[in-house]
Formats: structure tokens, sequence, C-alpha cells
């Protein structure tokens, strides 16, 4: 058995890697970290895992973290950096869930996030997470830095039309609805119900933390600079996202069907991607709970503009499921090891 150790088990991705690792059946559990909650059970923190579980919460220790085959990080930003260095220096692999390790730009990634990257050496050997995009250079990696929600769902969605050439990769807008649970599990007044409930709101609209990540990605993809309009939204429902993309097309002579095949040969063997078929609407409840990214283009009135809508799960291919997808590449396992999970429906 894979022995796992998670750093920040007691937020949303953290459950999430839980309930999805306990069913694993090549992953073992072995440490959990919480230095507000050190010594107490999991299952008392989180009932639904009563029975599935036998492990307490403990401060993080490097050298005990080091005995697991890997680490994840399941915490805010500026932690894993951290620790990051010791780790690395006693080979454990890591699969970071957090931003620290997402862009490559040290100065970037401090001008978005507000302090200095705390070891700016280790952004060149992280390896960026899309298993769509890196699965050859993931197997190798020692460090992991798992995507974000929104760059998931935008990534995936561009991706057949950027590698192909189709688009003008200088008018690319995302308008991206993501539920609550993407704030995290702290206390925020934003975040209530009597805030979120019966409302819909865009946020960040000046700037939005993940989208010098999507750029990047972006860029990665097609080879050349690109400009997306990002246009984060808030709904009142606790987990999901659907992102709508819009792009140009630069011929006019680029029919809707065989932009169609392009999504449906790109996608063929990726197990976690679901090309649906043309005319469909895709709905974040026919992903919920499930390590899956669906997806369907239109070209509305038969004009140049592309639409492409992405549904996933915030926490689970937007986070968690995707970091366990990554921990199965590393690790030479199945790839869908312990994510087969379907959407729960209603």
């Amino acid at each position: 058995m894979v022995k796992v150790g998670i750093v920040g088990g007691t937020g949303y991705t953290g459950v999430e890697l839980l309930r999805m690792l306990v069913n694993h059946p090549q992953a073992e559990v072995a440490v959990i970290t919480s230095r507000a909650e050190d010594g107490l059970r999991v299952d008392e923190l989180y009932p639904s895992l009563r029975g599935h579980l036998d492990l307490c919460f403990s401060s993080p220790d490097v050298t005990l973290l080091s005995q697991c085959d890997v680490v994840f990080f399941a915490t805010p930003h500026n932690v894993a950096m951290n620790m990051m260095p010791e780790l690395l220096a006693l080979g454990t692999r890591v699969v970071d869930l957090s931003a620290d390790f997402r862009i490559r730009d040290h100065q970037l990634w401090s001008q978005w996030y507000g302090e200095p990257h705390a070891c700016p050496e280790l952004l060149a050997d992280a390896v960026y997470g899309l298993p769509e995009l890196n699965r050859e250079q993931i197997k190798t990696a020692q460090l992991v830095a798992c995507p974000g929600c929104y760059p998931t769902s935008v990534q995936l969605g561009f991706m057949p039309l950027l590698e192909n050439k189709l688009v003008d990769t200088r008018r690319l807008i995302a308008n991206a609805a993501s539920g609550v649970s993407g704030a995290g599990r702290q206390a925020k007044i934003d975040n209530l119900f009597a805030e979120v409930s019966d409302s819909y709101k865009a946020y960040a609209i000046p700037g939005h933390r993940h989208l010098p990540e999507i750029e990047q990605g972006l860029n990665d993809i097609c080879g050349e600079d690109v400009q997306l309009t990002f246009a984060p939204h808030l709904v009142p429902m606790i987990r999901g996202m659907h992102s709508t993309l819009y792009s140009e097309l630069l011929g006019s002579d680029i029919s809707l069907e065989g932009i169609q095949a392009l999504y449906e040969q790109r996608y063929a063997n990726e197990p976690f991607v679901d090309v649906l078929p043309l005319g469909s609407h895709p709905q974040t409840r026919s992903v919920k709970g499930a390590n899956t990214c669906r997806l369907s283009i239109h070209k509305p009135q038969g004009r140049d503009t592309i639409v492409v809508l992405s549904v996933i799960d915030n926490l689970v291919k937007g986070a968690s499921g995707q970091a366990i997808q990554n921990m199965n590449i590393m690790l030479g396992l199945d790839e869908t090891a312990g994510l087969t999970t379907v959407a729960l429906m209603p």
C-alpha cells in the first residue's frame, strides 16, 4: 500500500482528499496534520469518516511526513513553500494543492500574493499538475503544483482551440461561476448563508489571483502570449463550477462539426474529460462529487465566436480529485484509482 500524508486536513480540500483516499484500493492515509486540532480524532471533526479512518490530527513533523510515499498540502498559500525545501531534501514526493508553486515567475507570484516567495529556487522544479497537458512530466516529478479550480475548467475548455491555432489569442474571455466552497472553510462575513443565498455576484474583476496562473497555462498550450479577460462570479450553491468561454475564430470556414471532432479526438483517451454531443448544455450537478470535466462547444448563429461550456466540481477535478490523479500518475498506479465515483444526483 502507498503511504499518504496530508498537511492541513481540516479544510474542504483536506476532507475531500480523505473521502476519496479511504476508498483508494492502493493508498493508506498514514499522517494527517493540523496545528489547531492536534490530538483530535479526525472522525470527531468529520463524522462522515466514522468507521473509515482511525487517525488523530498531529502537528506537522517533517521527519514523520518524509516517511510517506507522497505528501499532499491542502493548505492556504504560504504554508507549503516554508516546509518544502526540507521535505524535498529528504526525497519526499509532494502534491501541493495551494498556489505556492503554480506560478513560475516568483516576482509575478509576489505581485499577486503580496509577499516574497520563500523558496523561488524551487519554482523551476515544480511540474504543473494538469494531467491532460503534462502527464509525462508528472510521472517523474518530485513536486507537483496542483492547478486551481478556475484554471482547470478554463484551460481544459480552451486547450484544443489553442493547440490547433484556431482562435485569436488576444481576445479570450472566461466568464466563470463558482460555488461558495471555493472560498474555503474560514469564517467570513461575505460567505455567510444570509449574504450569499438568493444572490449572484461578480467579484475581483480588476484582477483575480488565478488570472496569472491561467494565462501562464494558456501560453504553455499555444506557445505564445495570450490575453484573457477573466470574470469570476459567486453562485449560491455549495460546490460546482461553470465556465463559459468565448473566443474568435481566425477563419470563417471552420465548421462547428470540425471543432467538435477536434475536441472528441483530443480528449478521446482522457478518462476525466467528457465532450458532450453538439447542442448540449452541461450542468454542474452532472459532475458533483466526481473527478470529471464536461465540455460542450457552440457556434451561436453560425458566426465566428466559439462558446465552450465547461463544468467541474471545484473541490474534485478542481482540487482534491485532480491531486489524487496526479499521485496515481507519479507513483505508476492506475490513473483512475480511487476516482471512479459517479456524480451525485440530484
